[in-house]
């Protein structure tokens, strides 16, 4: 089931971020290529909530960034 808030901008955002990542993750993608996908995912959507005040789903995405390495979210 897709991402979804209501907020279409968001939304939008958050499939494109997904498209992107998922694009990157190919068969032979080495692990530090997916990490930086992932990284990349999470920091656009964290992003994108704080623009589009979608704040209710940041905690999300901060928490990915934490199980990242990225202690700051």
């Amino acid at each position: 089931m897709p991402y979804k808030t209501g907020i279409k901008a968001h939304d939008d955002a958050v499939l494109a971020a997904e498209n992107v990542r998922q694009s990157a993750i190919v068969p032979g993608a080495t692990q530090a290529q997916c990490h930086t996908a992932d990284v990349t995912f999470a920091r656009s959507a964290f992003a994108s909530c704080r623009t589009n005040n979608a704040y209710s789903g940041s905690s999300q995405f901060s928490d990915m960034l934490r199980e990242l390495g990225f202690p700051n979210g």
